[in-house]
């Protein structure tokens, strides 16, 4: 089987380490890139052809499939742009700057029913997340009764940058609750269910960008587990920490491998509820030292791709629903949602 042709939009720090796991395999090859920063048109010393626009990536003879690795402004249009050009697509998240985007490229898909869309939802693919969600689903720690979780960096800006895109909301659609959060918020969805009841503060009052630097909320999903998210840009010590209590015991996913490396060691701490523990329950702790994430999701892509295997995690459906809950966050402040002028979206998931 030939190996899958692929172009990537967005040749930045994200770009390039989806490249660095693409050429790891044998069944697929870059074959052209795009960025902005690019000077002209050419070939790198491997042979591979650069420009500056999609639109020139996307004339590449031959292409199989897209790795969008785009602003946000411009994300979906270009995810819609190769799906009909008969690409399968790979989109990082967010998947727009707001629900409308994610709703046109579902509309795109559904036209192109072929083809494969995959967005990268990377927190799923981390060993302790997979291992919590193992645990939970085996049953036996009982129904999920409520999550406290916490993402959270001190700024948004690149250090030694003086500008970020991820600051303007013409570009970015939302702040560190999209930017970030989103992350978080996609987790909470995983282990809690969906979630239709939502109280939120939401604010900039310290970055004061057009965009939130924190984002306070309460939830309750259909299943009547309870969520608390703090999604902040003012965590002078990074962090990343989500609690999940059980019926018979909890899971406490603590710290990310990331490629800042300043989220701490992480860690997934089981601990089971004893009759008589008087409060200080039996606990195991297990440091994970590998990040197999980014490999993991591409290698799930391929297959779907080049055999029709599933998208297991990152669907089109999944991008569209973390997309509503973000957006009912938003919302669920009357003085944020009215600031912005933003419209709530409908609470039912798509037919």
């Amino acid at each position: 089987m030939s190996p899958l042709r692929v172009a990537i939009a967005g040749f930045g720090v994200v770009g390039k380490r989806r490249r660095q796991f693409i050429d790891q395999r044998d069944d697929m090859r870059v074959v052209a890139v795009c960025d902005r920063t690019f000077a002209d048109e050419g070939r790198m010393e491997d042979g591979v052809a650069y420009h500056q626009t999609p639109e020139q990536v996307l004339r590449t003879p031959g292409l199989d499939a897209l790795f969008v690795c785009l602003t946000n402004d411009v994300a979906a249009d270009v995810t819609i742009a190769g799906l009909e050009r008969g690409l399968h697509v790979f989109c990082e998240k967010p998947p727009g700057r707001d629900v409308p985007d994610i709703e046109r490229v579902i509309a795109a898909e559904r036209r192109n029913p072929g083809l494969k869309l995959k967005y990268g939802f990377n927190h799923r693919y981390h060993d302790s997340v997979r291992d919590a969600l193992a645990l939970v689903q085996s049953g036996q720690f009982g129904q999920v009764l409520n999550m406290r979780g916490v993402y959270g960096k001190s700024q948004f800006i690149s250090y030694g940058a003086h500008s970020d895109w991820r600051t303007q909301r013409e570009v970015a659609g939302g702040g560190i609750l999209l930017d970030q959060g989103i992350h978080m918020v996609d987790l909470m969805r995983l282990f809690g269910g969906e979630f239709n009841e939502v109280s939120s503060i939401v604010s900039n009052d310290f970055w004061k960008h057009e965009v939130e630097d924190n984002a306070y909320a309460l939830m309750r999903s259909d299943q009547g587990c309870i969520a608390m998210l703090h999604s902040t840009a003012t965590q002078w010590r990074h962090r990343f920490n989500l609690e999940i209590t059980c019926q018979k015991g909890a899971l406490i996913l603590s710290g990310i491998l990331s490629g800042s490396k300043s989220y701490g060691a992480e860690t997934l701490t089981v601990v089971w509820a004893g009759d008589d523990d008087q409060g200080d329950p039996k606990e195991q702790t297990t440091r994970y030292n590998r990040d197999p994430s980014w490999a993991d999701e591409i290698a799930e892509f391929a297959d779907a791709c080049l055999c029709g295997g599933p998208i297991q995690a990152g669907s089109s459906d999944d991008a569209l629903r973390t997309m509503r809950l973000v957006y009912r966050i938003y919302c669920a402040d009357p003085a944020w949602k009215q600031r912005w002028n933003l419209k709530s979206p409908s609470p039912e998931s798509r037919s």
